[in-house]
C-alpha cells in the first residue's frame, strides 16, 4: 500500500531505450519528476538512451522486460514487485504492452495504481491479439497521446471516456531550437551526409527502416522527380534497420532500380535530430498507416523546416494542411512526388510564413514542459485518491 507522505516514486516501464518516440517520452517525465523533487525509476532492457536517464538523474533498473516469453514475463513481475517494495513505489506507469502484464501483476499484488500510455495503434486480427492489447487499458487511467488515440481506444476497447486523459506528446523547446543549433553540428552533419553544394536540397525521412514508415514511397516520388526540371536534391532516410535486414535491402534496391544511387542515401540511426532538422531543407513523414502521435512533425515545424506528413492519424493535429505544413494522401508515391515539388518551387517569403506559423503552432500546444505538467499532475491525482 501507499504510505502518503512519502516522496512520489514513479516506476516507468518500456522495453528498450533504443530510438522513438515512447522511449523518448519515458526520458523526458523521468527528466521532469526528477527536476520537480520526485524518484524517477524506469524498468527496461537497456539501450543506447540509458546513459541520459541516469544523467538526468533518474535511476535504472535492468531487466529482460522486452521479452514475451510466459515464463520470463512471470519472472519479471516478481522482479518488479521487488522494486515496488524497495523503492517505494507510488505508481507504476508502463508504456509497452509485454512488460506492462508484468507491471499490471506487480502492481496489483503490491496494491499500488497502475496506469499506462497508449503509444501506437496496436492492431489486433486474432481474439488473442485483441486479448494481449487490452492490457493497455487495464489500469487506473490510461493516457492518449492525441486525440486520435483517444477516440481509438474507445472504438476497440469500449471502455468509459473518463477513464481515459489526452496528454499529447511534446517536444523541447530548448533542444528544438534554430538558435540552439550551432553552424559547425549542421556543417558536421551535412559532411557526413556528403553534402558539398550548398544549393542541394535535402529532403529527410527520420525513422527506423521498417516498411510502414513509408521510406520505399519517398524512394518512389523521388524516382518521379527525378526526371523534372529541377533534380538537384539528396533524400536522406536517417534511422537503424534494428534487424530488418531484408527491408533495408529492398530499399537499397529500388533506390538502385531507380537510378536514384547519388541521390537517396540510408544513414543510419541519427544522434543529434536538431542539427539534422536545420541540415534539411524539407522533412518527410510518409508512414502508410496511421501515426498514434508522430514527434517527427512537431520537432521539424519547430525547427523552421517545411514538412509533409500523410493525412491520417495524429498528423491531423499536429500539421495544419497549407498554413504549418501540408498532408498527402498515404501511399501515394505521386502525390508526394508533386507536394515536394510545389514546397521547391516556393519562394522564400512564402516558406517562411509557413515556417513561421508551425513554429508558433506546436510552440503553443506541443511542448515537453507542457506534457510533463499533466502527467505528474495525474501522477499525483491518481496518488492522492483522487480518481
Amino acid at each position: 500500500m501507499i504510505e502518503f507522505g512519502k516522496r512520489l516514486c514513479v516506476m516507468q516501464v518500456i522495453p528498450n531505450l533504443d530510438a522513438g518516440g515512447a522511449e523518448q517520452t519515458t526520458i523526458d517525465i523521468s527528466r521532469a519528476l526528477v527536476e520537480a523533487g520526485r524518484r524517477s525509476l524506469v524498468v527496461t532492457q537497456g539501450g543506447r538512451m540509458v546513459p541520459k536517464v541516469i544523467e538526468d538523474g533518474g535511476q535504472v533498473l535492468l531487466i529482460p522486460a522486452a521479452s514475451k516469453l510466459p515464463w520470463r514475463m512471470i519472472m519479471n513481475a516478481r522482479l518488479m514487485g521487488q522494486f515496488i517494495d524497495k523503492y517505494g513505489v507510488s505508481v507504476v506507469h508502463a508504456r509497452s504492452r509485454a512488460p506492462a502484464w508484468s507491471a499490471y501483476a506487480a502492481a496489483s499484488q503490491k496494491r499500488v495504481p497502475f496506469i499506462t500510455t497508449y503509444h501506437g495503434t496496436y492492431n489486433a486480427k486474432t481474439p488473442f491479439k485483441k486479448l494481449y492489447n487490452s492490457i493497455m487499458v487495464r489500469g487506473r487511467r490510461v493516457i492518449a497521446n492525441s486525440e486520435f488515440t483517444a477516440e481509438r481506444i474507445q472504438t476497440k476497447h469500449g471502455i468509459p471516456p473518463q477513464k481515459i486523459v489526452t496528454i499529447p506528446r511534446g517536444y523541447d523547446p530548448q533542444v528544438f531550437s534554430p538558435g540552439a543549433v550551432g553552424p559547425e553540428r549542421i556543417a558536421a552533419l551535412r559532411s557526413e551526409w556528403g553534402i558539398t553544394d550548398s544549393r542541394t536540397n535535402v529532403i529527410l525521412l527520420p525513422g527506423r527502416l521498417t516498411r510502414w514508415k513509408g521510406q520505399m514511397v519517398l524512394i518512389d516520388a523521388l524516382g518521379q522527380l527525378r526526371g523534372q526540371e529541377n533534380p538537384d536534391f539528396l533524400g536522406i532516410l536517417a534511422g537503424d534497420a534494428q534487424g530488418r535486414t531484408d527491408y533495408e535491402n529492398e530499399l537499397r534496391a529500388r533506390i538502385s532500380d531507380l537510378d536514384l544511387t547519388d541521390c537517396v542515401k540510408i544513414v543510419g540511426h541519427c544522434t543529434d535530430m536538431a542539427a539534422a532538422y536545420c541540415a534539411a531543407d524539407l522533412v518527410i513523414s510518409a508512414s502508410t498507416e496511421p501515426e498514434a502521435f508522430g514527434r517527427i512533425a512537431i520537432e521539424a515545424q519547430a525547427m523552421g523546416r517545411p514538412v509533409i506528413v500523410t493525412d491520417h492519424g495524429g498528423a491531423r493535429e499536429t500539421v495544419l494542411d497549407g498554413k504549418t505544413g501540408w498532408r498527402v494522401q498515404p501511399g501515394d508515391a505521386s502525390a508526394l512526388a508533386s507536394k515536394i515539388h510545389h514546397v521547391f518551387q516556393l519562394n522564400g517569403e512564402q516558406k517562411q510564413e509557413i515556417c513561421s506559423q508551425a513554429q508558433n503552432h506546436v510552440l503553443s500546444s506541443f511542448t515537453v514542459n507542457e506534457m510533463s505538467r499533466k502527467t505528474i499532475e495525474l501522477y499525483n491525482t491518481i496518488v492522492m485518491g483522487r480518481t
